[in-house]
C-alpha cells in the first residue's frame, strides 16, 4: 500500500515497468500494481563479498523504513537500479520466489522506495499468498519485447548508435536496449552466464573478447572469405551474382592462394577445402532465400558481411562485463561507440547490418534447422523494424 495522504507528483518514469506501477498507484489499483510486479524483474542489494564467497547463495538484508515504522526488504525494478559499483551488487528475484522464500514475515516489502512509484506491503503468509496468486497469472515465458530506458539511457548520438548495434541480443533477452549501466540478470547470474557461454572468468579475458569482437576476429574467416569473393564479383561485373559464377571464382581464388602459399596444385587438401567452401556457399544461398521469404532481406539483395555478428556481440559483451563487474561503465561506453563506428564502416544501413548479424548467428548455431536460433533473430528483427520506439527507426545509420 502507499503512504496515506501522499499525492504522487507528475513524473517521467525511466521505463515502461515503472510507468505502469506509477499509474496503478495513482489509481489506487493495487491488483494491477501486483500484476506488473509479477511480470517484472525485481532486484535486491547484496554484499559482493558474500556472493563471491558463497556462489549460488543469497542473503537478504532489511532496512528501517521510518515512514512506515517497520523493517523492510527493498526491491528495485530494473529502471530504478543505480549505476553498477564495486559493492553492493544485486541479485534478481521474481515475485513468486520472494513470496515462497520470504525470510521474515514481520518485515515488509518495499518496492522502489524513495521514488514516485514506491509502495510498501506487509508480508504475512496471507499477504504472500496474494502475491503468489498474481504470479501464477504471469506468463512463464514472456514474449520478446523492445524495452527502452527513457531516463538515464542515451537515445541519440554515438553511444546510442553503438548500443543499438547490440539490440538484437537485448531484445532476445528482454533487456533494456540502451542501458550502458547494465545489471542484466544480476551479478551472480551474469558471471555464471559469461563463464558458461564464453569461458570468461576474469577482467583480462573479458577485455580480450571485447577487443576480438570489435576487431571481427571471432567470426569465421571462411565465412568472410566467400562473402568477400562475391562482393568482388559484384563490384567487377555489376548486377546479381550467379551462384555458379560465385562457386567458380571462389575455387579459382582458393587454388591460387594455396599455390601462392607453397602448396602443390594437386594437393588433395585443396580439393577438400574447395568442397567445404562449395557447401558453405550452398548454405548461405539457402539462408538468404529464407531471409528474403521472411522479409529479413530485400529481393535482389545479398548479405555483404557477417562481421555484424561480432560487432553486435561486442556491444552486448561490453555491457555484460559491467554487470559482472569485470569493467566500468566508462569502458563499456567506449566499446559500444567503437562497435557503432566499425559497423558504420562495414554496412550501409540497419537492414544491411541486420542481415549480416542474422546470417552469422544462423551459420554459428542453426544448422539449417530454422529453429529457435533462427526464429529468435527473426522475431527480434521484426520488432526492431516495426516498433515506433525502435532505435533502428529513430537513430540514423550515418
Amino acid at each position: 500500500m502507499g503512504i496515506p495522504g501522499q499525492v504522487p507528483p507528475p513524473w517521467q518514469a525511466p521505463s515502461e515497468v515503472e510507468r505502469k506501477l506509477y499509474e496503478a498507484k495513482v489509481r489506487g489499483d493495487w491488483a494491477a500494481y501486483f500484476d506488473v510486479l509479477a511480470e517484472a524483474d525485481l532486484f535486491h542489494a547484496i554484499s559482493r563479498q558474500y556472493v563471491d564467497d558463497n556462489p549460488g547463495r543469497v542473503v537478504s538484508r532489511t532496512y528501517w523504513e521510518p515512514r512506515m515504522g517497520v523493517e523492510c526488504y527493498a526491491y528495485l525494478t530494473q529502471g530504478m537500479l543505480p549505476a553498477p559499483v564495486e559493492d553492493p551488487v544485486f541479485f534478481l528475484e521474481r515475485l513468486s520466489d520472494a513470496a515462497r522464500h520470504w525470510p521474515r514475515p514481520d518485515a515488509w516489502l518495499a518496492v522502489n522506495p524513495g521514488t514516485p512509484c514506491e509502495a510498501f506491503f506487509p508480508a504475512t503468509p496471507a499477504h504472500r499468498a496474494v502475491w503468489e496468486e498474481h504470479a501464477r497469472k504471469a506468463p512463464e515465458d514472456p514474449p520478446r519485447s523492445l524495452r527502452t530506458l527513457w531516463v538515464g539511457g542515451p537515445l541519440q548520438g554515438p553511444v546510442a548508435h553503438g548500443l543499438a548495434c547490440g539490440a538484437f541480443l537485448m531484445v532476445n533477452n528482454n533487456e533494456l536496449w540502451n542501458a550502458v549501466a547494465h545489471h542484466g540478470s544480476g551479478y551472480g547470474t551474469e558471471r555464471r552466464s559469461l563463464e558458461r557461454w564464453w569461458g570468461v572468468t576474469s577482467r583480462a579475458k573479458w577485455l580480450e573478447y571485447v577487443e576480438d569482437l570489435l576487431q571481427g576476429r571471432m567470426v569465421s574467416s571462411t565465412w568472410e572469405f566467400v562473402l568477400r569473393v562475391r562482393r568482388s564479383i559484384a563490384r567487377e561485373y555489376g548486377g546479381p551474382v550467379e551462384v555458379a559464377h560465385w562457386r567458380e571464382i571462389t575455387e579459382r581464388v582458393l587454388r591460387h592462394n594455396a599455390v601462392e602459399s607453397g602448396a602443390e596444385p594437386g594437393d588433395p587438401s585443396i580439393a577438400a577445402e574447395v568442397g567445404r567452401l562449395q557447401q558453405l556457399i550452398g548454405r548461405i544461398t539457402r539462408y538468404e532465400a529464407r531471409f528474403r521469404a521472411d522479409g529479413l532481406l530485400a529481393d535482389g539483395k545479398f548479405v555483404r558481411s557477417v562481421l555484424s555478428w561480432d560487432y553486435g556481440r561486442a556491444s552486448a559483451m561490453a555491457r555484460w562485463g559491467v554487470a559482472a563487474r569485470f569493467g566500468s561503465v566508462a569502458e563499456a561506453e567506449a566499446a559500444v561507440v567503437r562497435a557503432g563506428r566499425v559497423s558504420q564502416a562495414t554496412y550501409n544501413s540497419w537492414h544491411d547490418f541486420a542481415a549480416g548479424y542474422a546470417l552469422g548467428r544462423c551459420l554459428h548455431f542453426d544448422e539449417e534447422e530454422f529453429g529457435n536460433w533462427y526464429q529468435g533473430v527473426l522475431e527480434a528483427y521484426r520488432l526492431l523494424v516495426t516498433d515506433p520506439q525502435s532505435p533502428w527507426l529513430n537513430i540514423p545509420w550515418k
